[in-house]
């Protein structure tokens, strides 16, 4: 659908759990945004040298670089992009969204497919008003490793899949029950935070690049004890606000300024540090 069928994009959405829509961002607005993801997911991997048969099974399926509006300040007027935030926000019925964080999600050449999984599982957040805007930097179909999404899976209760634990076998078989999207530069599929969703493997011979961004309705709290960066950065407590920072609000932007990131935690911790030297988070590239 084009961006100018509002009320049916929204009634797609709520039906299905996903929608595509086409041409939201111009695509020559897009290439020099598109270089700057390619730059920073470049500067953040330098120090991964590893071949794709000697990384885990999940990180076989992309390349993940997150919070990347952090430390490349370039990449900032695609997160916060006016017509993505909004029209994320429209689809969700908030009057103002805050985003979670961004990531760039590049499958490689021989990248072997993302298991169905819902996101929501991972976030610690009470509501489901969340909303993931995905978009295409090369066109992808089929063959490049397209979306693929559940219509109406977004109505099935939360469940977790362990897409870490590098089991194929450990996560819904629902492949056949999907739609999958071919998209272009300049498209943007939006799916709810419970929508089953995979991405096939990546059998052409140029890597699928893509950038991601996740919403969220603002005045949600945090629900349960889960750690994530996100919310733990700030030590928002279980049932406040998450309000901080790392979670600014993306539309609408306040005094039409791009927010500042906070500052990351200074810690040992093994997790953190290993993200970190990967280029998974900011810090160490």
């Amino acid at each position: 659908m084009m961006r100018d069928d509002g009320a049916a994009l929204i009634e797609a959405y709520r039906s299905d759990g996903f929608v595509a829509v086409r041409g939201l961002i111009d695509p020559a607005e897009l290439a020099p945004l598109a270089t700057e993801v390619d730059a920073a997911v470049a500067r953040r991997k330098a120090r991964d040298t590893r071949s794709l048969t000697e990384k885990s099974r999940y990180e076989q399926s992309f390349v993940q670089c997150q919070y990347m509006w952090e430390d490349s300040p370039g990449i900032r007027p695609l997160t916060f992009h006016e017509n993505v935030c909004r029209m994320a926000a429209e689809l969700i019925g908030a009057g103002a969204v805050r985003l979670w964080h961004d990531q760039a999600l590049y499958k490689e050449v021989g990248g072997k497919s993302t298991q169905a999984h819902q996101d929501h599982p991972y976030w610690p957040i009470t509501e489901d008003a969340t909303i993931t805007a995905w978009i295409p930097l090369v066109e992808v179909d089929r063959v490049t490793g397209c979306m693929g999404y559940v219509p109406g899976s977004h109505h099935d209760a939360r469940q977790f899949v362990d897409i870490f634990a590098g089991d194929d076998s450990n996560g819904p078989q629902v492949e056949d029950q999907a739609v999958f999207v071919p998209a272009r530069p300049g498209d943007v599929l939006f799916h709810h935070g419970r929508t089953m969703h995979m991405a096939l493997p990546n059998q052409s011979g140029i890597t699928r690049r893509a950038y991601t961004a996740i919403y969220f309705a603002d005045g949600c709290t945090r629900g349960g004890e889960r750690a994530h960066p996100s919310v733990d950065r700030t030590g928002i407590p279980i049932g406040a606000a998450i309000d901080g920072p790392a979670t600014p609000i993306a539309w609408p932007l306040p005094g039409g300024a791009f927010p500042e990131p906070g500052p990351w935690p200074d810690t040992s911790d093994e997790r953190f540090q290993r993200s970190a030297a990967l280029g998974i988070i900011p810090g160490m590239a």
